[in-house]
């Protein structure tokens, strides 16, 4: 039976619609189980879309017998907000999240947008990988929400810079003071309000008209919101400052998968390790050089390396930001979370 958003939110506040949508249902013996997931991306996010399509593709061609997935993207069925609630609800299943929309509801996950973390982390993937001491420190803490990851898609997305409109072009950290930036991570709030800018939280399918109307100056954003969102024909210089960074993580109900049947777990796990060793790899090595940059430069937006100073000043605003994160997570865990993604440390 298809059920459409209006629906799925009007039953999903109830015992019964719970039960109706998989969250309470009987399992039939030897029935496979069906389970709903979602994502607020829409396929023009290809370098992102590319992972979970090819987690749930994984799914109904290996795993059939053990689980029926119902997956829905482009906040078809919920938006990007309504999304964690809806998974810690156990209206849905599983949920695709970039990690930058949800660090305010969970801390942890900022480790993966910190300013001077995100270069190392991004360079590293294997630090972040399924099975890494930093996974498991990260679902350590994930588990106190009753939250599981099941990846992170082998590691973070490239870096997010500076896109500027074509009236407000950015070249420096100077530039950025008096600027209205659109951020979405607490990480990217701090470091723009430290340089003197107005931080305004613009979710992307608002950010066209947000940049085309002058109501932001500028945007925090990785090449897939640019790209997928055709945001190159609004901006006019992209300042490569490494700002932040995020990643797409694949969640589960910590509580709801350790009672599923061995072998739908088997069956996710199995997709989750592709997802794992296919998706950020996708993004970063291909899609990213290949086509998106290319389509960047041919819409003629500007593109401006950092100065040394700059990279300078960034780590020492981010050095601000990373005592806040570490307040937040507690000393020991955030510490010891920035070391692994450094490499400093091996447990």
């Amino acid at each position: 039976m298809t059920i459409n958003r209006r629906d799925f939110l009007r039953l999903s506040g109830t015992t019964a619609g719970a039960a109706f949508l998989g969250g309470f249902a009987p399992t039939v013996a030897h029935a496979a189980t069906r389970m709903t997931g979602v994502t607020y991306l829409p396929q023009s996010y290809k370098a992102l879309s590319f992972g979970s399509n090819g987690f749930v593709e994984h799914l109904k061609k290996n795993a059939a017998k053990a689980v029926q997935v119902d997956f829905f993207d482009s906040g078809k069925l919920l938006k990007a907000d309504e999304q964690l609630p809806a998974l810690r609800s156990g209206n849905i299943d599983f949920m695709f999240h970039t990690t930058s929309y949800i660090t305010r509801s969970v801390p942890i996950l900022g480790i993966t947008g910190l300013p001077g973390v995100v270069e190392e982390l991004y360079e590293h993937p294997e630090r972040i990988k399924m099975g890494s001491p930093l996974f498991a420190l990260i679902n350590e803490q994930l588990a106190k929400d009753d939250l599981y990851m099941l990846s992170m898609g082998g590691g973070i997305l490239e870096p997010e810079y500076l896109w500027s409109t074509k009236s407000a072009t950015i070249e420096s950290l100077d530039a950025i003071k008096g600027k209205r930036v659109r951020v979405v991570s607490f990480e990217a709030t701090g470091v723009m309000e430290k340089f003197g800018a107005a931080a305004v939280r613009v979710p992307s399918s608002e950010l066209y008209l947000a940049m085309q109307r002058g109501t932001v100056d500028a945007a925090v954003a990785n090449i897939s919101t640019i790209i997928g969102r055709s945001l190159q024909e609004q901006c006019g210089g992209c300042y490569r400052l490494p700002i932040t960074a995020y990643g797409i993580g694949v969640f589960v109900q910590k509580s709801r998968w350790e009672k599923r049947p061995p072998e739908v777990r088997a069956g996710m796990e199995a997709a989750a390790a592709w997802f794992d060793a296919e998706s950020a790899k996708e993004a970063n090595a291909k899609i990213y050089p290949n086509e998106f940059w290319p389509k960047v430069k041919a819409a003629g937006v500007k593109i401006v390396e950092p100065s040394k100073a700059d990279i300078a000043r960034l780590d020492t605003a981010g050095e601000a930001v990373r005592a806040a994160w570490i307040s937040q997570v507690g000393a020991d865990v955030g510490k010891k979370a920035i070391a692994l993604a450094l490499g400093q440390a091996k447990s």
